[in-house]
């Protein structure tokens, strides 16, 4: 298993090019591997026969774990088994057990009577997972009976999916986030009439205009784009916006280099071309990293205001809601305007409410003033 990013600790095989026996060529597409942000294509290392396949698909392994085995034509098998098995512990002999007198040795340690074994196995339980009431510890019948009436009364599971690849990548960083960062959000309501009509005539998203407004909005407030690693506060040189895209397999932050260097038009492209790889898994690691701000959307689901979590190591993030007509007083007249609720998650030990807020309304500015954002 390839290391595919400097965070990446396991990938998990998605699906094999080959089967076992096929011959493989050197440098040619082997099997797809599920890294923590996307899939890549592992080539063969070596040409030959792939003599075994190690690691089915769908299942987890670590980096540089075995894949599989790749021998020559006329090589044996057991030769490359054997000098790829782990070295024995000379601290005391293993000795194999057969497969049978393991499950009997568990079984014996198990106490259990005979009624509450049978009634176990009438309703496929594990006694494993029971704590015995009887002496010393023994599973009698009314235990296995107690988990019968508690199963009955848990809810049934339909499905379940494990944990793995891009989701559970993004579970350890929100957690990893909301463990170590001191995170505070504040809200403000934009009004978007000008942005609607400019989104008319050029034909860009709301989101584009995101990304634009926040690039502007970062070169005035840099300390927003900036990371705290140890004791020191980096603020980086770039500005590039990750851009948070739900996929079947999880969200995906692709990101936009030099966002405050490129023109409305060359986001919108960039953008749509980063959201279509982000959807068939074909992102490469360059637009998977390096992120100094990430803009989060959920206002196509209907969602007006959330609290975001901070995509680590990043010092903030922006949450965008809806846009919705509502009344608003306007130079003492009530009238109908779209208006979006923008919601900035802040690492306070970076930066403090002032600050933030100034940086919030300067986004706000630049969504309510589009013109400048075609500049």
């Amino acid at each position: 298993m390839p290391r595919l990013s400097l965070t990446m600790k396991e990938g998990t095989v998605v699906q094999w090019f080959k089967k076992e026996g096929d011959m493989v060529k050197k440098g040619e597409p082997l099997v797809e591997v599920l890294s923590e942000k996307a899939t890549y294509e592992v080539e063969a290392p070596a040409s030959g026969v792939l003599r075994k396949i190690l690691a089915e698909e769908g299942m987890d392994v670590p980096v540089a774990g075995s894949l599989g085995i790749i021998t020559a034509p006329d090589e044996e098998l057991l030769e490359i088994e054997v000098a790829a098995a782990p070295p024995a512990v000379e601290a005391e002999e293993t000795v194999a057990i057969p497969e049978r007198k393991v499950e009997e040795r568990i079984e014996r340690r198990i106490m259990a009577s005979p009624a509450a074994k049978r009634l176990a196995r009438e309703h496929d339980i594990d006694l494993a997972q029971i704590r015995g009431s009887g002496p010393h510890g023994r599973i009698v019948e009314e235990d296995v009976r107690s988990l019968v009436e508690e199963m009955r009364t848990m809810p049934r599971v339909r499905e379940v999916i494990p944990l793995t690849g891009i989701r559970k990548t993004a579970a350890e960083r929100v957690s990893l986030s909301a463990q170590t960062a001191p995170q505070s959000t504040i809200t403000m309501e934009v009004d978007m009439s000008n942005a609607a009509e400019l989104r008319r005539r050029v034909g860009v998203s709301y989101t584009e205009m995101l990304v634009k407004a926040v690039a502007k909005a970062l070169t005035e407030h840099p300390i927003i784009n900036s990371t705290l690693e140890k004791e020191q506060i980096k603020i980086f040189a770039d500005v590039n916006i990750g851009v948070a895209v739900a996929t079947d397999m999880g969200l995906i932050v692709p990101v936009i280099r030099d966002a405050n260097r490129k023109s409305l038009t060359e986001i919108s492209f960039t953008l749509k071309e980063l959201v279509e790889k982000a959807k068939q898994s074909k992102l490469a690691k360059e637009e998977l990293t390096g992120g100094t701000f990430t803009i989060t959307n959920l206002g196509m689901y209907g969602i007006d205001v959330f609290t975001p979590i901070i995509n680590p190591p990043e010092t903030a993030i922006l949450g965008v809601g809806r846009v919705a007509e509502k009344p608003m007083v306007v130079e003492g007249q009530i009238v109908v305007r779209p208006v979006m609720q923008l919601s900035l998650t802040f690492d306070h030990r970076v930066v403090d409410g002032a600050p933030a807020a100034d940086f919030l309304q300067k986004v706000k500015q630049n969504l309510e003033s589009p013109e400048a954002l075609l500049a």
